[in-house]
């Protein structure tokens, strides 16, 4: 594995049956008897925009029974300091508590502990203990939870693989959400409940202390080990096509021709209609040449400048165009009013284009928001970025099952319309969460680039080999059926297949790969494990197969076609090849 890819090792501790990974500042997989209770527990401290400032681990303290980390708050004007410590408090238990002090008076939505669920525990049996001692029955949800499935938590007790398990939350009161809207791995317990007010304000010399007591019994169930992957790929619908996003990075433009082949089969621009050089982003993306996904976010103080937007598309071959609002009730949603507004521009424009509606940001809001959709749309949208609560390349691996979970619940939501995932970055691809307006570009034209490039949102795996092992084992995970579209990161620059340059990245290989296959009869199957993906298409030329292995170590994979035919491989770590 590259270094960019791996990062900094994890350590490992152990006290007796105890054992957990330290990675940076998360105490992580914290298991019993080899067996995962908790995926990590962390202490995070987020400002009023829900930016998370970093947490430097100044030293670390360790014994047969604790482990103490030193910490200090960095960035976003936070200035905190204290500790974060495991400590094993007797057979079968063990204490995780945060005791951070602010040294200066700073907003936050949200500073103290927040502990993640495994997702396998989807409907498992839960017991949720509430501060005033009642105690009521629930369960971990198996769809996607919309909202939160757990408040006003004191305390969780759960039963999964021959393990009981009782957790007991003290500092705050917590609740808990489903982090696979965000194809994040995990049930989160967090606390500071959302419907209090926020940003609150730490006080200079206010002090966070917060702790997780977890009790564990019972005889962890064996799991049996199969040294071979073993995926069945079953014959399906066609596959996706593959589509790219428009460049944002600043001038000058690329002068080498990015269109290659099959792919991209579309270009998705998004054009901020509030912005001076949305003219400007929409004259880069058109000349790709190819047809464009255009993405408009309507300006709130002036809707009608939709009309001349939709204006500038006469003469481009469009594919699909949709509009979003940015702030009020329908935030960053496409609904009635929104779509109305779009139509008839199109109308009055002479503009002929598939209408699609669904959400500028993640399959988060269109879960919770699609009630707002008019009908009579022509495809559903959204957008997916792996690395939303975490920047871990772990986060980013074990986002990959949540795919598959998150494009088949989407596909239900959609009800038969083709359903056009994108962008897909690895961060993104705007703060759908801010508290305050977002940065506007100063000019007319591209120098400073738009969009994306105002944020702090470049991820240097962009150029890592494995990247392209991620991006296949994504398409694998995403293109269910019902899946029309998936459109991976930016033409070119910092966030694109192709550097600032033109030279190619390795994920290009990845998407050009991909495209070859798209529109062909698919062939699809499972994960054993997520960490090892295949994805097939019926060609003329025979039965074309990639493999990915996502894993630390080479994997044999072993994969049966329709029919019987079985091919085998050995797949090194971090890599995709054709089988």
């Amino acid at each position: 594995m590259s270094d960019v890819w791996s990062g900094a090792p994890a350590t490992v501790w152990r006290s007796g049956a105890w054992s957990l990974e330290l990675r940076d500042d998360e105490l992580a997989d914290i298991a019993h008897d080899g067996r995962m209770v908790l995926r990590s527990v962390r202490a995070v401290v987020r400002d009023r925009n829900w930016d998370t400032a970093g947490l430097v681990v100044d030293r670390v303290a360790e014994s047969g029974l604790a482990l103490t980390l030193h910490v200090h708050s960095t960035g976003l004007g936070s200035e905190l300091r204290g500790i974060v410590r495991a400590e094993v408090r007797g057979p079968g238990r063990l204490r995780v508590l945060t005791d951070l002090e602010s040294a200066s008076e700073f907003a936050t939505n949200r500073t103290g502990l927040v502990v993640l669920h495994p997702p396998r525990l989807a409907g498992s049996a839960l017991r949720v203990r509430h501060p005033d001692g009642s105690v009521a029955a629930s369960r971990f949800p198996v769809d996607i939870s919309p909202h939160q499935p757990a408040l006003d938590i004191a305390g969780l007790t759960w039963t999964h693989d021959g393990l009981d398990v009782d957790v007991r939350f003290t500092g705050d009161v917590f609740e808990m959400e489903d982090q696979r809207n965000w194809t994040d791995a995990s049930y989160k317990t967090y606390s500071r409940p959302l419907a209090l007010p926020f940003p609150y304000t730490l006080a200079a010399g206010e002090r966070v202390v917060q702790s997780i007591d977890i009790a564990v019994s019972g005889t962890p169930a064996s799991v049996p080990a199969d040294p071979v992957a073993r995926i069945r790929l079953e014959e399906g619908s066609p596959l996706p096509a593959i589509a790219v996003s428009a460049a944002t990075a600043p001038d000058p433009a690329l002068s080498t021709a990015v269109a290659e082949g099959p792919w991209p089969a579309a270009v998705l621009v998004e054009l901020d209609l509030a912005t001076r050089n949305w003219r400007a982003a929409l004259a880069r993306a058109a000349a790709s040449a190819r047809p464009l996904d255009v993405r408009f976010v309507l300006a709130d103080e002036d809707p009608a400048a939709i009309d001349h937007a939709v204006h500038a598309l006469r003469g481009l071959a469009i594919a699909r165009v949709t509009a979003f609002w940015p702030t009020g009730a329908a935030r960053h949603v496409s609904d009635l009013e929104a779509i109305g507004l779009l139509r008839h521009a199109l109308t009055e424009a002479g503009v002929e284009a598939e209408v699609v509606g669904g959400v500028r940001s993640h399959f988060t809001e269109l879960n919770r928001e699609h009630h707002r959709l008019p009908r009579g749309l022509d495809g559903i949208v959204f957008s997916s970025t792996p690395l939303f609560h975490s920047l871990s390349t772990a986060q980013l691996v074990e986002s990959l099952p949540m795919q598959r979970l998150v494009a088949t619940q989407a596909t239900r939501i959609a009800a038969g319309l083709p359903v056009h995932i994108g962008p897909i970055s690895l961060r993104p691809h705007f703060n759908d969460v801010a508290t305050t307006p977002p940065p506007m570009p100063a000019h007319d034209d591209l120098r400073d680039g738009y969009g994306s490039a105002l944020l702090d949102t470049v991820d240097v795996r962009i150029g890592a080999p494995e990247l392209a092992a991620w991006t296949v084992a994504s398409a694998a995970a995403l293109a269910v059926p019902g899946v029309a579209t998936l459109a991976y990161f930016e033409e070119w620059g910092s966030r694109g297949v192709r550097s600032a340059d033109g030279s190619a990245r390795p994920v290009l290989d990845a998407v050009t790969s991909l495209a070859g296959m798209a529109g062909a009869v698919g062939l699809r199957g499972d994960s054993p494990d997520g960490l090892v993906w295949a994805l097939g298409a019926r060609t003329p030329g025979g039965d074309a197969v990639l493999v990915a292995n996502l894993d630390v170590r080479p994997r044999q994979v072993e994969v049966t076609l329709p029919g019987g035919e079985t091919r085998t491989a050995d797949v090194p770590a971090g890599s995709f090849l054709p089988l």
